[in-house]
């Protein structure tokens, strides 16, 4: 894939080597020799991931990596310290910055390929979130996110599959200040326990003795529920080919042994800070697609979704020879309940229908809010004679109790009327069947109310 790439550094030299590599493998670079001119660039062209060396004149790397992260428009580009530094803090003191990984001088060409290149997945997935899925109360978390990285990045729950005796307890003691750490020796047994253990990282050594980490890996990219589990492994020195092999399947991060402790803390919580921001954006765009097909007030689907699924199911009992009924529902005298007790004990009268709707529909049924104050109820499986009889159930429960509404919790009686109209002829469509429901709840409607008609046609 290709990206754009900024790389920020005051060396010539270095800034010539980063690019010479990056371009021949198709990346589009730019370059800055230092941090006014690298914020100067980013303000007049995002850039997909940014290599910032943190030692520079004037400005250093952590703040330009922490400018970065407080403006709304740039806190979501991936930036990648480039550090000589060795100092234990100092990848913690990028990671409190905002920075999203790390690479050390001098700079290994796997290394500096492999992370852009992820780095450039996930600025691409981030954004493609972000458009379906922004709001302004979204937005308002990114940057609370941005500005609370490292909170972000504790207490995740780690899995950690390491059959050394030695090495998972060096790991576990470096982890399990910040982290809850499960640590497991056995591949068969983490791949029962990692969808149901709710954890924000897995961490997998290549090098187990009887088993092969990478089917490992493979095997939770496979699975639905660990799907988006981010993964890093750890290697030994020389295992290009098989890392290039779990990279490739979707390995997320890598470290290489002797693991050091501080780049394994400051890339445990570069992870799960990244899970759970990616996390919250899938849960959002899942939200916006369900406001998209429910109605806010009953939480019943809408009629766009019912347009769209009445269809489908209309084709499928078309095509199997199986019986469809629809059940149209009106509330009798709304406008009279809305004049004398207000509108909000209208919409408490709407919820309340709803709620005795689904109580007495099954699961397979398809209960939509049309609008206003009609309801219908799509029912695969059911004649005609059996969708009236769920009709008058649901006629009857909805007359037997009153409904409680108001700030009072005053009660009052509300009765329905409905039209039911079935799957019945090779000419039928659901435009027919539906007109037909409503020609029969106009029936009710006009017979007194409070009553189920079967299709008047």
């Amino acid at each position: 894939m290709t990206a754009r790439v900024l790389i920020v550094d005051d060396m010539l030299a270095n800034l010539k080597l980063l690019e010479a590599r990056l371009v021949a493998e198709y990346f589009e670079v730019r370059t800055a020799s230092n941090g006014a001119e690298a914020l100067e660039l980013c303000d007049r062209d995002l850039p997909d991931v940014i290599l910032l060396d943190v030692m520079m004149p004037g400005m250093d790397g952590f703040e330009v990596c922490r400018r970065l992260k407080a403006d709304l428009r740039t806190q979501h580009i991936p930036v990648v310290m480039v550090t000589a530094l060795d100092h234990p803090n100092d990848l913690l003191k990028g990671l409190e910055a905002g920075a999203d990984d790390f690479l050390t001088k001098p700079v290994n060409d796997l290394a500096l390929i492999t992370r852009v290149k992820n780095l450039a997945r996930l600025k691409l997935l981030t954004d493609e979130m972000l458009m379906r899925a922004s709001t302004e109360e979204q937005m308002g978390f990114a940057a609370a996110m941005g500005g609370e990285v490292v909170e972000a990045g504790r207490s995740g729950r780690i899995l950690l599959v390491e059959d050394r005796e030695g090495a998972a307890a060096r790991m576990v003691d470096a982890l399990k200040a910040d982290n809850d750490v499960v640590h497991l020796t056995d591949p068969a047994e983490a791949l029962l326990g990692a969808p149901d253990g709710n954890y924000d990282l897995l961490i997998v050594s290549l090098n187990l003795q009887n088993a092969d980490g990478l089917r490992l890996c493979s095997q939770l990219r496979s699975l639905d529920r660990t799907r988006h589990l981010p993964i890093m492994i750890v290697v030994e020195p020389g295992e290009e080919d098989r890392l290039h092999r779990g990279l490739d399947m979707g390995v997320n991060d890598y470290i290489v042994r002797p693991v050091s402790t501080s780049e394994l803390l400051a890339r445990v919580r570069t992870q799960v800070k990244r899970k759970r921001y990616t996390d919250f954006l899938r849960s959002r765009l899942e939200q916006t697609v369900e406001m998209a097909v429910l109605d806010p007030l009953t939480a019943l689907h809408n009629r766009r979704y019912l347009s769209n699924h009445l269809d489908t199911l209309f084709q499928e009992s078309a095509d199997r020879g199986r019986a469809l009924s629809v059940l149209l529902i009106d509330v009798d005298h709304f406008k009279a309940i809305n004049d004398t007790h207000g509108h909000d004990a209208g919409d408490d009268v709407l919820r309340e229908l709803a709620l005795r709707l689904r109580r007495n529909i099954r699961g397979i049924d398809l209960a939509c809010r049309l609008g206003g104050e009609e309801f219908v109820v799509v029912m695969p499986d059911t004649s005609l004679d059996s969708a009236y009889l769920v009709g008058e159930r649901l006629r009857q429960c909805i007359a037997a109790a009153p409904f409680i509404v108001g700030a009072h919790d005053r009660p009052i009686s509300v009765t329905a009327s409905m039209g039911v109209a079935a799957l019945e002829y090779e000419t039928d469509t659901p435009d027919l069947i539906m007109k037909r429901a409503d020609q029969a709840l106009y029936c009710a409607k006009r017979d007194g109310r409070n009553r189920v008609v079967a299709d008047a046609a």
